[in-house]
């Protein structure tokens, strides 16, 4: 795919998110999110690290919006913290002006450079107070009208700046990983050795519930008392892995594909497009999966001016005998990186998860398209890690061969999506601008098209990928 098939006023660009990348933790009055509090228990994170410094993006982002002018990037997507705008977090709490004149400023900043802002309200850092104060997440009631609160905060704060709003990232990631597995921050789950409390097959479900909810009243907020003057979109952004049989020819393997997608991609977006849950979660979590009143179902139905997409990579589904694990969360089933025959679905990377399979986002967006009544689809987050990447000496790290190739062949497979499938989808945002705090793994794995020295005063270095996303999408973008 070389001719120019993507619409001229196609976005792109790079993606972060705040804990990852700006550091500063208690400066101006920002208070701690309940990652902070995470990174200090001993043995969550691989190196013992935290974001206190990351990036040191609050104080240098004059910095990271010349790196963005240097790429072409027409778009950034980056994160709140929402405990540097509303300290403690709730609705009845302090606004703290000093953390949302930060906000508006570099708002203002990447404007004058041309570069359009991408806000994402809440990248898994929930304000640490409000955890301790009512159980965060857990919490129905108090949890959606402190989110509605502080998205109208900070929609008031940009008016018609931002145009671009995403109300989560990932809930997956903060249900499944915060309340089952214990890997994220709260760290909850059923395994007393990793947490003192918690109940896996339980309390991520109602995270997800509530997490959801609190989506379809920031989008309410918004469509009602600023969409009309402001004139932006606000959707959610979801994360989902394609899926291949380990065993075509059986047919419990072909079904277990569509359930990982359900349990995966499904339980958010059915609700966000039908008002309801997949049928596949329902029989096998039975009471376990909250339900909707019809008020919730409604006010949910159709709450996504767009689909956000973060996508990676791909697995093999092989199907399991015997009685579901009540702590399962995939759909009773195996997830595997080789098929019967021993063929690997993709190269390894750094991250254990993480094998690159184009071809499969480019089945998985098909797939979203025909589920979801051809949605337009913003990709705001894809990328990979590079093996062994952190243990290279510089200039190799800063020929990142393998990454090139992988926006090559991943940005080649959507523009394959939308000129030869269909797929409306409008932007991408390449994951990350630069090397982060990559959560539980801390400082171990890259996923930046930038080197950040983290020992050498956190000076970035762009690498060979910074200058490919945009002379892909230069050939792939019409000019007329």
């Amino acid at each position: 795919m070389t001719e120019a098939v993507l619409p001229k006023d196609f976005v792109w660009g790079f993606a972060t998110a705040s804990y990852q990348v700006e550091g500063a933790p208690h400066e101006d009055g920002r208070a701690d999110s309940i990652w902070d509090t995470f990174c200090r228990i001993p043995g969550k994170i691989a190196d013992a690290s935290s974001g206190d410094v990351a990036c040191d993006s609050y104080h240098r982002q004059n910095e990271d919006i010349e790196l963005l002018k240097s790429t072409g990037a027409r778009a950034y997507r980056f994160s709140i913290s929402w405990s540097r705008v509303i300290p403690l977090g709730g609705r009845n709490d302090p606004v703290n002006e000093k953390g949302i004149a930060h906000y508006v400023k570099f708002v203002d900043d990447l404007l004058a450079a041309g570069i359009q802002p991408m806000i994402t309200l809440f990248h898994w850092d929930l304000p640490d107070n409000l955890d301790k104060r009512y159980g965060g997440l857990l919490n129905k009631e108090e949890f959606v009208a402190d989110f509605a609160n502080y998205a109208k905060t900070m929609f008031k704060a940009m008016g018609s700046r931002v145009k671009f709003w995403i109300t989560f990232n990932e809930p997956w990631c903060s249900a499944i990983l915060g309340y089952n597995t214990g890997l994220f921050a709260p760290g909850r789950c059923s395994n007393r050795n990793k947490s003192e409390c918690g109940d896996s097959s339980r309390e991520c479900w109602i995270v997800g519930h509530n997490l959801l909810l609190a989506h379809a009243h920031a989008v309410k907020v918004y469509r009602e008392e600023f969409k009309a003057q402001d004139g932006g979109q606000i959707g959610i952004t979801l994360n989902g892995d394609w899926t291949e049989p380990w065993d075509p020819e059986d047919l419990q393997d072909v079904e277990a594909c569509e359930r990982k997608l359900e349990f995966a991609i499904s339980w958010f977006a059915d609700p966000v497009y039908f008002g309801r849950y997949p049928e596949s979660m329902v029989k096998q979590l039975g009471d376990r999966l909250p339900k909707f009143t019809e008020e919730e179902a409604a006010l949910l139905k159709g709450s996504n001016d767009f689909y956000g997409m973060n996508h990676y990579c791909a697995n093999y589904i092989k199907h399991k005998e015997g009685p579901v694990d009540p702590n399962d969360f995939s759909g009773h089933l195996e997830l595997l990186m080789e098929d019967k025959n021993g063929k690997s679905i993709g190269p390894e990377t750094q991250s254990v998860w993480l094998r690159p399979h184009a071809i499969g986002f480019r089945k998985l967006m098909k797939w979203l398209s025909d589920r979801y009544g051809k949605p337009t689809i913003y990709v705001t987050e894809n990328g990979t890690s590079l093996k062994g990447e952190n243990d290279l000496p510089l200039e190799k790290i800063l020929d990142d061969e393998f990454r090139a190739q992988y926006f090559r062949d991943y940005i080649g497979a959507l523009a394959d999506a939308y000129s030869k499938d269909g797929v409306d989808v409008r932007g991408y945002m390449a994951w990350s601008l630069m090397d982060n705090f990559e959560w539980a793994e801390g400082y171990e794995t890259r996923f930046g098209v930038t080197y950040v020295d983290y020992k050498g005063g956190q000076k970035r270095y762009p690498k060979k990928s910074a200058k490919v996303v945009g002379e892909v999408f230069d050939k792939l973008i019409k000019k007329e």
